[in-house]
């Protein structure tokens, strides 16, 4: 059966794709078992002035020779009119029987029904059958219990023009969960509605517009909350920590997920900086009440900690998916932030109250900065000097703090290094020059593990020793 656009007015015409034409032959015998009867009421032929014909239409079967079915039902014109398709196909043509007046039911009305309709669940007629035996009880919460129900029936109710059935249908589909090939039919069904009546479904399969005209913006709005809970409000937070993770990985929208992050990471940055510049403030440090001082102190690094955990998280979810071009510039801005790392690390408080701070410090570097080395973020080369500049001097006073190495910087540390160096490998040989000096530390442990360092000076000398030429074409 072909469903379109319900017309609700009772025109005499053209009512639907169904073809309701009276019939003046007599049905041939029905090869399915017909539908139990209510007695006096749906299929009980001698209460019933109509038989109803269904029938598959050979017109709309793809192989109407394969599938000839049909089925009879006794029904009553009174009930039927209660849809305004059979009212109006039975008004004009009333006083006239189909069949000789010795006919025990004087009117026969044949639905030709597309073979292609899969409206049905145990038998092929199945939804017909029962919208029209609601037509007869109006029974609609014993007929609609399930969601497959009223997927079934509300195509039929629309084609029928049955109003109360099909506002039976929508009801019921508001309350009940679909699963997705369930919501899938139901957004088939949605322009068949009118607007009041489908508001609640369309409100709960698709955002409303935002002022901007950005659709997406309800979905940024939820992946906004979904990592504020996850970083700050959630007791368990490493597992509602890995569930978010997943969810930003696999949403579908690159652009709204680099939104996200970029604002949440802006904010987690600002944070530390803010409570970080709090703790190294001379304010702080030469306050009479040394009590005092040190219950601030350890408030302000204790944030410090805690924030810079939810900032190295939102930077291993913005390397996850590729989008770090934002935190990666924004990085490389950092000289007031990395001169307060230093001066905390130039001070032993740290070290009783966050002694995890420089490994968060140097994860959050070397995440980014590996981002830069490895292509995974295309930076300027201003961005790439700076990164260097400004963090390269935050490692170097890490490298003389601790001797020797927690096992947790063993190989950290030296993995930094390269990158660093890969780094300036890639910029002119100026800058290069006063970076690479910067770098010697790297080799205060033990020469032997320095070959990153070797090689990186064998290049640059290599570069620098080359005769000068012009490499314009003529």
């Amino acid at each position: 059966m072909s469903l379109r656009k319900r017309q609700r007015v009772g025109s005499s015409g053209h009512l639907s794709s169904l073809d309701g034409a009276l019939a003046e032959e007599r049905s041939s015998p029905s090869p399915f078992r017909s539908p139990a009867f209510d007695p006096g009421g749906f299929n009980d032929p001698p209460f019933s002035d109509v038989l109803l014909h269904l029938q598959f239409d050979p017109d709309h079967d793809p192989d109407p020779d394969a599938y000839h079915s049909c089925l009879d039902l006794h029904v009553q014109s009174a009930a039927l009119c209660r849809s305004d398709y059979f009212a109006a196909l039975l008004s004009d043509r009333w006083q006239r029987p189909s069949a000789s007046s010795g006919d025990a039911i004087p009117h026969r009305v044949t639905l030709k029904i597309p073979r292609d309709d899969d409206r049905h669940r145990q038998g092929p007629f199945d939804a017909h059958v029962a919208v029209i035996r609601l037509l007869h009880t109006l029974d609609f919460s014993g007929a609609v219990a399930s969601v497959t129900d009223a997927l079934e029936m509300m195509p039929v109710a629309l084609e029928f023009l049955f109003e109360d059935c099909v506002r039976a249908c929508v009801r019921f589909l508001e309350a009940m969960p679909w699963t997705e090939e369930e919501e899938e039919r139901v957004l088939t069904l949605i322009p068949f509605l009118g607007e009041e009546e489908s508001r609640e479904l369309v409100a709960r399969v698709s955002p409303m517009v935002a002022a901007s005209g950005d659709w997406k913006s309800m979905s940024e709005e939820m992946l906004h909350g979904l990592i504020d809970v996850a970083i700050r409000r959630h007791p368990n937070v490493a597992t509602v920590k890995a569930f978010v993770a997943k969810i930003l990985k696999d949403f579908p929208y690159r652009e709204s997920v680099q939104r996200v992050l970029d604002q949440a990471f802006l904010s987690s940055l600002e944070t530390v900086k803010d409570y970080l510049g709090k703790y190294a403030s001379p304010d702080v440090r030469v306050a009479e009440d040394s009590d005092e001082r040190e219950a601030i102190q350890r408030l302000n690094l204790h944030a410090v900690m805690s924030n810079l955990k939810h900032l190295h998280w939102l930077v291993e979810r913005i390397i996850e998916v590729r989008v770090a071009d934002t935190a990666v510039r924004e990085w490389s801005e950092q000289e007031a932030l990395a001169a307060d790392l230093m001066k905390t690390f130039r001070d032993d408080t740290w070290k009783n109250i966050a002694p995890g701070l420089p490994l968060l410090v140097t994860r959050c570097s070397y995440r980014l900065a590996d981002a830069v080395a490895s292509g995974a973020t295309l930076a300027p080369r201003q961005v790439r000097m700076k990164i260097v500049r400004n963090w390269l001097p935050v490692l170097n006073v890490l490298r003389d703090t601790f001797s020797p190495l927690p096992s947790g910087y063993r190989t950290l540390y030296p993995d930094l290094e390269e990158t660093f160096l890969k780094i300036i490998s890639t910029l002119p040989l100026s800058d290069a020059q006063e970076l690479l000096q910067q770098c010697l530390s790297f080799s205060t442990r033990n020469l032997d593990d320095c070959p990153h360092l070797t090689s990186a000076f064998k290049t640059w000398f290599r570069r620098a020793n080359r005769p000068p030429h012009d490499y314009r074409t003529n």
